[in-house]
């Protein structure tokens, strides 16, 4: 609504001292801080990418050789290259601070809390990076972790960095297909690991699930972080496995040698998973995490050295990536591994009150989940301290963002962000300088040509339509693993749209200028955040005799995605409890807990393509009452009368 007041608006103090006040001014191009002022801003920094890319590369002190080309082939997408001719080292610029400050904050659901110094931090990437070399680990190898959030798997990150070997890494609670579909594609040479985690106040020993991946895995060697206390019997069982302590015997400290790498040598591998076959592999590269990073840390997030900077994530969400490069600010991490509701939804807000929090983020699903236990931890605690609550994985309902200023804090920067694996970055996001209006993401990030189009390729206002992105950015893929003539990188987001970034979201720019994301526009689950594979899913249930085939999608609910499993089953089967239970435990060890859908359905029939393809789109446009594209493309039509109004989904 137009008249609509703002939930937060900031003081003209909060605006003039923000760092992206500061950055402006030395810009030098006299942009008022203002909301309209920020348009012109972001208007100029993607009018004039060269200028931006580089004044934020001098801004925030990367560490490096810049080079003298800052965009080459600038209107290709893909093929755009930024800071072609710039060395530099991911860990270097991550590891500049020293001395005897805390550089990580960790607890534990178990109730452990550790903290780690600068010194400390750099002590152990040392010793890591030195037997990294003793086993053979060198520029390109992958290094591959399925770790809790501790602060040993920072450490181990900025080790492989440092020496240019690229890292990627999943959650524990991943089961074995998931692990080995991901892993397998990138043959690690190193797989790090834990003998198990802590959970909902249980302790989970991985031990039998690791007996299964390390010998299929086959890494040069593998690595035991103990956690639980079992690392020793774990390591034993298995060849060329040793625990943490065991593989950097003997090893002192010294000073980290940084290799200085072209701007876009890989860094990470992430994994989005499809409708098809197994999870791609995404090269994010060393320069465009750090820039991108940086940006949104320092310019939208007002990040500065010396804060807390939390988010509430596992290792296998690119908000771990987003969170670790924190550090390149000279802010400390506030790691945090377990259940954020046990023993209760008070457990986050006790840490940030513990320790003083500066910038706390989380997801949607989470703030929901308070609002409706009716926790309100403005009531019960301080947090003075928390100047930013950052909200990403879903679309945070207008009921939540009100809830944020009646629940939680009354004077707070809410900032809710979107982007995805595919960019390890933001889209849109927070600006310092705007008012928050309920429902809406602020706006734009800048350097980010951001856009919403219609069918037609046209850009349109106040009405939903696909999120693009116009020109070239820094945190485009590389590449995808494996993808050699890069047919698969051009149709994942260049297809619907020649030379233009397609994300695959539906949104909508507001009247204020700010976003809605409606969620996604492809067949692609995304659930709280996590971007869920449907083929995952049926391998899993495919497997089951009383399974013939299914079909997912996510429905649209209350403000996020629910996973829809529906399933065609044997001849003589019903689905009863037994069954659902059966199957939603199949899929939880087989894939992933996020896997698990939210309801099972029985159907008599699922739509196909006349090239015999499941339509996963068809289904999802007939549940939520949408006209069907292209019926004519299906070989049997009718089995779309199966899936309209079905009470199941009203509930």
């Amino acid at each position: 609504m137009t008249n609509e007041l703002p939930l937060w608006t900031p003081s003209k103090e909060t605006v003039s001292s923000s760092v992206l006040s500061d950055f402006a001014a030395k810009l030098d191009h006299g942009f008022p801080q203002t909301p309209q002022g920020y348009s012109q801003l972001h208007t100029w920094s993607i009018e004039h990418r060269e200028e931006f890319w580089s004044a934020l590369w001098n801004y925030c002190g990367i560490i490096g050789k810049k080079g003298d080309l800052i965009l080459e082939n600038g209107d290709k997408m893909p093929g755009a290259r930024f800071f072609p001719r710039a060395s530099l080292n991911f860990a270097e610029n991550l590891l500049r601070r020293r001395g005897g400050d805390t550089a990580i904050y960790f607890k534990g659901e178990n109730k452990v809390r550790r903290n780690m110094s600068w010194d400390e931090l750099h002590g152990l990437v040392s010793r890591l990076q030195q037997a990294f070399l003793q086993h053979g680990v060198k520029k390109g190898d992958r290094i591959a972790a399925m770790m809790p959030n501790i602060p040993e798997t920072v450490a181990a990150m900025l080790a492989a960095a440092s020496l240019g070997a690229v890292w990627s890494s999943c959650s524990p609670d991943f089961g074995e297909k998931g692990v080995l579909d991901r892993f397998s594609q990138i043959e690690p040479v190193v797989f790090i690991t834990c003998d198990g985690y802590w959970y909902n106040g249980k302790p989970i020993d991985i031990g039998d699930k690791l007996a299964k991946i390390v010998p299929k895995l086959n890494a040069r060697q593998t690595i035991i972080v103990p956690y639980l206390g079992f690392a020793d019997e774990v390591a034993e069982k298995h060849i060329n496995t040793s625990t943490l302590s065991a593989f950097v015997e003997g090893i002192k400290a010294a000073e980290v040698r940084y290799e200085r790498l072209p701007f876009d040598h890989p860094l990470y591998i992430l994994f989005s998973s499809g409708t098809t076959g197994i999870p791609k592999c995404i090269v994010h590269s060393t320069g465009g995490v750090l820039t991108q990073h940086l940006k949104e840390h320092q310019l939208h997030g007002n990040i500065r050295a010396g804060e807390k900077v939390f988010y509430f994530t596992t290792c296998g969400w690119m908000m771990w990536n987003w969170l670790v490069t924190a550090l390149a600010s000279e802010a400390s991490l506030v790691l945090y591994d377990g259940s954020p509701f046990f023993p209760d939804g008070n457990v986050l807000f006790d840490y940030a009150d513990e320790i003083g929090i500066d910038f706390f983020g989380t997801s949607a699903k989470f703030i929901d989940a308070l609002r409706n236990q009716n926790l309100r931890p403005i009531n019960s605690h301080n947090l003075d301290s928390i100047r930013m609550i950052a909200s990403t994985g879903s679309p945070l309902a207008p009921k939540n963002f009100e809830f944020v200023y009646s629940g939680i804090k009354k004077d707070v920067h809410l900032a809710s962000v979107s982007g995805g694996t595919d960019i390890v970055s933001c889209f849109v996001g927070g600006i310092p300088w705007n008012p928050v209006y309920k429902s809406e993401i602020q706006g734009p990030s800048l350097g980010m040509a951001t856009d919403v189009w219609n069918d037609d390729g046209e850009p349109v206002i106040m009405k939903k339509g696909e999120l693009v992105c116009t020109k070239a950015f820094p945190s485009m893929p590389v590449r995808f693993w494996n993808d050699e003539d890069g047919r698969k990188y051009h149709a994942a987001y260049f297809e619907r749209f020649d030379n233009i970034w397609c994300h695959g979201d539906f949104a909508e720019w507001t009247f204020h200028g700010g976003m809605i994301i409606h969620g996604r526009s492809d067949a692609t689950l995304n659930s709280g955040g996590i971007r869920i594979g449907t083929a995952e899913i049926y391998h899993q249930v495919e497997q089951m005799p009383e399974v013939e085939e299914g079909l997912c999608i996510g429905q649209e609910w209350d403000y996020d995605t629910r996973v829809i499993l529906f399933v065609r089953l044997a001849k003589g089967v019903e689905l009863d409890d037994g069954l659902i239970a059966a199957i939603r435990q199949k899929i939880r060890v087989g894939a992933s807990p996020r896997h698990v859908p939210a309801k099972i359905i029985a159907v008599a029939d699922i739509p196909r393509t006349k090239s015999g393809k499941i339509t996963e789109l068809a289904v999802r446009d007939i549940v939520h009452g949408r006209k069907v594209k292209n019926q004519e493309a299906l070989a049997n039509p009718d089995a779309l009368e199966i899936y309209q109004n079905l009470p199941e989904l009203s509930r």
